[in-house]
């Protein structure tokens, strides 16, 4: 799955597009994906401890049941890809749509916990296609000059799911009356927690229907008609419509097909560039950012936090998060994807050394001493506020443009599977860790976050103001 050339001329590229709003709501509406993704990711949080004690399960037990949805999505990454080259993307998308509301109406009504985790591993292959689809798709329909800001729609759209998830989950608590088990029509809150993605799913699916497929995918399957007309509803007027179709054309038979097998170097395994790709992808999940967002609740109120003081703190943190996506939508065309990722290291190490020295600290009647508690509580939001602002946003715009055109598909899929094991890795294994050492756990997130400094400055390359076709 490749992503369109670039523009007949530079001019073209800075020029204010005649069809931005359209181009937003296409943009708006594929990044409804990413919504999901980020909804179905985070809505979790509120059902760990129910989960727990319904099933009576341990920690290393709970974690799989949590992580197990990650191989769902490593898997549907790596194939989303194919299946968009084969079908369409739009076909991909409501694939995805219907994976996510079988896996909410699953999640909702188990019989057991075999068939939760069943239930969780068919919408981690949703997540997986979104997450690919969504970057490749928006790259392709959205003018050069707008790209970066466009493509972080899909950024955007994750942590408005998050957020939203956390909002639901604390709304359904009180009206369960603070009880994660309290019973609201038959059902446990946890329940209904995870069931209410059947609205945004339907209404993803519903949006599949209004917008247009990719005039790349178009073009690769002879409808160059119906490519040139999508291409004057998202390009500016003056644009040579039959020139641009011959452009995307041309770029297309100069390609091949990638595969795993054009990804391979003569030394390394893979070739340095893919190895860049797959360094970004594990880097963003080794600062351990989704521990924010799978185990917070259970985090606060492990240090003495009540349960619905815990589901606040889970969705002002999201707050954050949102605030902190703005600020990368805003700068990333500006100041460049580098520059934000190593501003964004620099603050989450910080933070994250300041939650390790909080978790330190002796609990007393069951709580954090007041001084630690409030650092805790800062550091965890200035901490998704730096990764918000940095690399939530830069990797995904950076896998969106980095690969050269003959390894893009590929490329993508190997990336985004190993941003999902690495997902999967710290999920697994933070329940272990923080009965282990809770600060230790957080000093490992802080070295990760350091490592990822030199990590950027040797071997990351910018790609602000770049075409798709000058990568190489």
């Amino acid at each position: 799955m490749t992503s369109t050339a670039q523009p007949p001329s530079s001019g073209a590229r800075t020029a204010h597009p005649d069809h931005l709003g359209h181009v937003i709501f296409i943009t708006a509406s594929a990044a409804m994906g990413g919504f999901l993704f980020g909804y179905d990711s985070s809505v979790i949080n509120g059902a760990v401890e129910a989960i727990r004690h319904r099933y009576d399960i341990g920690s290393a037990t709970l974690a799989q049941v949590i992580a197990i949805a990650l191989i769902g999505c490593a898997i549907g990454a790596a194939t989303a890809g194919r299946i968009a080259d084969r079908i369409g993307r739009i076909a991909c998308m409501r694939i995805a749509a219907v994976l996510f509301t079988i896996s909410a109406v699953g999640s909702a009504l188990p019989f057991a916990l075999w068939d939760l985790a069943m239930w969780r591993i068919i919408g981690g292959f949703a997540i997986g296609m979104a997450s690919v689809i969504g970057p490749a798709y928006i790259a392709e329909v959205a003018p050069a000059a707008y790209r970066g800001r466009l493509g972080s729609f899909q950024q955007a759209a994750i942590v408005i799911g998050i957020a939203v998830s956390q909002l639901v989950n604390w709304a359904i608590l009180n009206m369960a009356d603070g009880d994660q088990r309290g019973e609201i029509g038959g059902l446990e809150a946890w329940q209904w927690m995870l069931g209410v993605m059947v609205i945004p799913a339907l209404l993803y699916g519903l949006l599949s229907f209004a917008i247009p497929e990719s005039p790349r995918f178009l073009i690769s399957v002879g409808r160059k008609d119906k490519a040139r007309k999508v291409l004057s509803e998202v390009e500016s007027k003056g644009v040579d419509l039959d020139a641009r179709v011959a452009e995307i054309e041309t770029a297309m038979h100069r390609e091949h097909k990638s595969s795993f097998k054009d990804l391979l170097g003569s030394r390394f395994g893979f070739l340095p560039i893919v190895w860049v790709g797959i360094g970004l992808s594990v880097f963003q999940q080794l600062v351990g950012i989704n521990v924010a967002f799978y185990y917070s609740a259970t985090l606060w109120q492990s240090v003495g936090i009540d349960p619905a003081g815990s589901f606040f703190y889970s969705f002002t943190t999201s707050i954050i998060n949102i605030i902190g996506t703005v600020i990368a939508m805003v700068l990333v065309d500006r100041v460049g994807r580098k520059p934000l990722a190593l501003v964004g290291s620099v603050g989450m190490a910080l933070a994250l050394a300041l939650e390790a020295w909080a978790f330190s600290a002796d609990l007393v009647d069951g709580k954090l001493p007041q001084a630690q508690g409030v650092t805790a509580l800062i550091a965890a939001h200035v901490f998704v506020l730096f990764f918000a602002l940095s690399w939530g946003v830069v990797v995904w715009v950076f896998l969106g443009e980095m690969f050269p055109n003959r390894l893009r598909a590929a490329a993508l899929g190997v990336a985004a599977s190993a941003q999902w094991i690495a997902n999967w890795a710290i999920t697994a294994s933070f329940p272990s860790l923080s009965d282990w050492n809770l600060s230790g756990t957080y000093v490992i997130y802080a070295v990760f976050a350091v490592l990822s400094i030199p990590f950027v400055l040797k071997f990351v390359k910018e790609t602000k103001g770049k075409a798709l076709e000058e990568m190489g």
